[in-house]
């Protein structure tokens, strides 16, 4: 039996360069899959939400997601509705601290305590995460994030009480709470919401 070595395949660059897209692309796919595979074992999967409901906090996603359990239900991965977080896992980032503080603060407000669900007239979005807005006692958690300046007010898909949260946004820039005292990170907040403004026109 006749073993080929390797420098006598016959690859040209772009054979090698299509091997390489191909290996590059499983890998992606079992990483995700692997992704997939542990937010069923953390129980975020099964619990069908409906407004009203009490769920307790499994797990923060990042600023603006988290996982909760609904009795013995199982769980739902939640969109909290209204904010967008920066992203915390940024090296050498300036508003990734943001992003951090964003979410300490949901672990310290929702760990232990009940949270009552008020779903958003589009229960889900385009990841099936369900649209929601939380409320740890009678306190809304989003707009609790938005006041201390921890993330921004996600204005592309209104929502009934966006108006307050714009408020309490121009409280918090006005007073340089949090990320408003940042102007680097501020500049890009309001690149931000340029950009939104032109989503939702």
């Amino acid at each position: 039996m006749r073993v080929l070595s390797l420098d006598r395949l016959p690859l040209d660059r772009r054979t090698l360069a299509f091997w390489c897209v191909i290996a590059a692309l499983l890998s992606a796919s079992v990483w995700f899959s692997l992704g997939v595979a542990r937010m069923r074992d953390d129980g975020t999967r099964g619990a069908r939400l409906e407004t009203g409901d009490l769920v307790r906090l499994v797990r923060v996603i990042d600023g603006d997601t988290i996982a909760v359990s609904k009795d013995d239900e199982g769980g739902a991965l939640v969109r909290v509705l209204g904010i967008q977080a920066f992203e915390s896992r940024i090296d050498r980032d300036r508003a990734a601290a943001f992003g951090r503080a964003a979410e300490e603060a949901i672990r310290r407000l929702a760990a232990d305590r009940p949270m009552r669900v008020l779903l958003h007239t589009t229960p889900k979005d385009r990841q099936g995460r369900t649209l929601a807005t939380l409320f740890v006692d009678a306190d809304d958690l989003a707009l609790h994030l938005v006041g201390q300046g921890l993330v921004l007010v996600y204005t592309p898909y209104p929502f009934a009480a966006m108006p307050v949260y714009l408020r309490e946004q121009a409280n918090a820039r006005q007073a340089r709470v949090g990320l408003w005292a940042d102007p680097e990170v501020v500049e890009r907040a309001d690149a931000l919401a340029r950009q939104w403004r032109k989503v939702s026109r």
